[in-house]
């Protein structure tokens, strides 16, 4: 499974998360979590509802 289907799997499972609570959970390095992460947002996967979070977009 990629970093990106784990992460998405992640946040559908667990709501909002910090990048470093992802990494936590994943057991994948921040750096990676964020990159992937800047890439979920761009392709629309995900949202920032708060500053820092992020979460799944329904």
């Amino acid at each position: 499974m990629e970093n990106s289907e784990i992460i998405l799997k992640t946040l559908r499972d667990n709501g909002a998360l910090k990048s470093g609570e992802i990494a936590e959970k994943t057991g994948i390095s921040k750096a990676e979590v964020d990159k992937v992460v800047k890439k979920l947002k761009s392709e629309e996967k995900i949202f920032s509802p708060k500053r820092c979070f992020y979460d799944v977009n329904k």
